[in-house]
């Protein structure tokens, strides 16, 4: 079955070009799950931009979202479930709290002050998850069916499984431009 994808257009020129004996199959699904997670990445980019943010402050604000609880996370913490260094997550932090969408808690010092979400930055992450993952959806539901959606769920899951018995689990937060969590 054709798809029409960039891939399917140059995978017998992409298999000729590695060296020694390529499964073409296992290669055509590892590019396409590459490619699909980018342009996922591309919506969360679209959609943070829609509300006046990066996907940087996206990605800073789901953790603080969805993290442990309403104290807040350091901005050492911060970094290492976003695999940044500690002047990129000030950089990022600074940025937030100027735009009213985190705030700083009380801590020994400035490096140690917990980070929380605002009301305003609940509020904000909240309204560009809900159009991103809305995005997602009808890209998905134009496409594949309900059943084939959930065949395509089940199925990334046991890859997901087989992948995280190998390699550990996988970071639970959106990563995005290549960067993974730190373990």
């Amino acid at each position: 079955m054709k798809s029409g994808d960039s891939f399917e257009r140059e995978v017998d020129e992409w298999v000729d070009a590695i060296p020694g004996e390529v499964d073409a199959a296992t290669e055509a699904v590892r590019q396409r799950i590459g490619r699909i997670a980018r342009q996922f990445e591309r919506v969360l980019a679209d959609v943070a931009e829609d509300y006046e943010m990066s996907a940087g402050d996206w990605e800073a604000l789901s953790v603080l979202a969805r993290g442990p609880g309403d104290d807040g996370l350091t901005p050492g913490e911060l970094g290492r479930v976003l695999g940044l260094t500690s002047g990129t997550v000030s950089v990022r932090v600074d940025r937030l709290a100027s735009s009213g969408l985190v705030e700083r808690t009380n801590g020994t010092d400035r490096r140690q002050r917990p980070v929380r979400l605002t009301e305003r930055g609940h509020a904000a992450w909240g309204r560009a998850t809900v159009t991103r993952t809305s995005t997602e959806s009808a890209i998905l539901r134009d496409c594949l069916s309900e059943k084939e959606i959930d065949t395509l769920g089940s199925l990334l899951g046991t890859l997901l499984a087989r992948l995280e018995t190998e390699y550990g689990p996988a970071p639970r937060h959106d990563m995005t431009r290549g960067r993974s969590a730190r373990r």
